[in-house]
């Protein structure tokens, strides 16, 4: 459409040269007057068109800006819809769970899913935010009688371009017949009357081309400055959206950091042991001798060498450290599953289940022994 209409715009440029030529050529003494020999009437026509192109873009942009806003609602919604069901997760799991070695986890998901149904509000709240400030008010105006009141009078400003530029033709050929011949009353008083014609249809079209301009001027100014009020409302909603998800996020970081540490540096768990304490001796010159108050029992056992297969840490002053792998002189074994031996120059219980017996030691493991 706007093909033809640039290619009929040009056909009546060349047209109006042509009738300029012809009028000039017989000294016609109306082709001074001539509709388009008017400068300021060419120069409306001109800015008309260039209004007319520029509010079209516009038009065009706000329409492209509506559906992409309305695009991203839909998308938006459909992640809200996802987020929610997460929250939702996350609360079951942290009021359901019934995890034995400590409720980390189930803190972790509730403070979790606290966020998330913040940031989920916050989202909607921005969907909610760029259709009623965004989408609406521009498809109000692409839509809006403004625009298309504008637009009316431009296309009937041109229609009566059309006919001032036929009548304009019109009076051309009837002054050129009348100097062809000798001419007579009739002939005088029609090219009159069709001058009188002309005459009327430039003074409408110069009233019907300022009122054109007029509101296209009107309107050109109005999409300029709306579109780019709502362009700032769609950057304001949004930043100010991830500003706050992103406080949501950096609290939910700080709360969760806070509770990993807090695990990390705790001391590790007791574990309940349903051992009984080892028997209780005392070292006097060096020889270890049973407590005549203790009632267990010790088998007296040949040495054997064995080896440590798991750390342990002694919680009394007659128990022995041992580390993994290290090599002990084992002497006594209680009944109630205690040893009793030498390693590394030091003596004491420890549980039997912590080490295994070896036939053969390498000689520079048995002198770490002592």
């Amino acid at each position: 459409m706007e093909a033809i209409r640039k290619q009929a715009s040009k056909l009546r440029e060349q047209v109006a040269r042509q009738q300029q030529a012809v009028m000039k050529q017989f000294g016609g003494g109306y082709g001074a007057d001539g509709t388009f020999a008017d400068e300021a009437e060419a120069q409306q026509h001109s800015k008309l068109e260039k209004l007319y192109i520029s509010t079209r873009a516009a038009k065009h942009f706000q329409r492209d800006i509506v559906r992409g806003v309305e695009g991203y609602i839909v998308t938006g919604s459909k992640q809200v819809e996802i987020g929610n069901k997460l929250c939702e997760d996350g609360k079951k799991y942290g009021t359901e769970n019934t995890c034995t070695s400590g409720s980390t986890l189930s803190k972790a998901a509730l403070c979790f899913a606290k966020a998330r149904s913040m940031m989920e509000k916050e989202r909607g709240n921005l969907l909610k935010a760029l259709g009623t400030q965004v989408a609406e008010p521009l498809r109000a105006m692409v839509m809006g009688a403004p625009l298309e009141d504008a637009r009316h009078l431009a296309q009937r400003y041109d229609r009566m371009r059309q006919e001032a530029e036929a009548q304009a033709i019109e009076v051309s050929k009837r002054q050129m017949k009348l100097r062809e011949t000798s001419g007579n009353g009739d002939m005088i008083s029609r090219l009159e009357a069709a001058e009188s014609k002309l005459q009327e249809l430039k003074s409408n079209m110069g009233v019907l081309g300022k009122e054109a301009v007029a509101a296209m001027t009107a309107v050109e100014a109005q999409q300029q400055r709306l579109t780019l009020q709502r362009l700032i409302a769609l950057v304001e909603s949004e930043r100010n959206y991830h500003q706050r998800v992103l406080q949501i996020l950096d609290q939910l970081e700080r709360e969760m950091v806070s509770e990993r540490q807090r695990i990390e540096g705790a001391p590790p768990p007791v574990v309940e042991s349903s051992m009984p304490p080892p028997p209780a001796y005392e070292e006097v010159n060096g020889i270890f001798m049973r407590n005549p108050t203790v009632a267990e029992l010790v088998e007296t056992v040949e040495y054997f060498l064995a080896e440590a297969i798991q750390s342990y840490r002694a919680e009394s002053e007659t128990e022995l450290n041992l580390s993994a792998g290290d090599y002990i002189v084992v002497r006594k074994v209680s009944n109630s599953g205690w040893a009793e031996g030498e390693c590394r120059g030091k003596a004491g219980w420890f549980p039997y289940d912590y080490i295994e017996k070896r036939e053969r030691v390498l000689a520079s493991k048995v002198a770490q022994v002592f």
